[in-house]
């Protein structure tokens, strides 16, 4: 299965946080196969945005959500 990743932002209500303030304006940067090419993209949003603190921009394993059980580890 490719390692598919996806990069999207929007302005959030605390920078600290990942509460997006408004969902309806979410930019979606794009869906990518591989995490060079989303940290790419990724970094290229995030620069035209760096003079506004309230913007961010993340980086999605999506590859992650679509196999969960390669998340579970097994208990002692």
């Amino acid at each position: 299965m490719s390692k598919l990743h996806l990069v999207f932002g929007g302005r959030v209500s605390d920078p600290r946080t990942l509460d997006f303030a408004d969902l309806s304006s979410i930019d979606i940067v794009g869906v990518f196969p591989d995490y060079a090419s989303a940290e790419k993209a990724w970094r290229a949003a995030a620069q035209r945005t760096v003079d506004d603190a309230e913007m961010k921009y993340v980086v999605v394993h999506l590859h992650r959500l679509l196999e969960p059980e390669l998340l579970a580890k097994p208990t002692a």
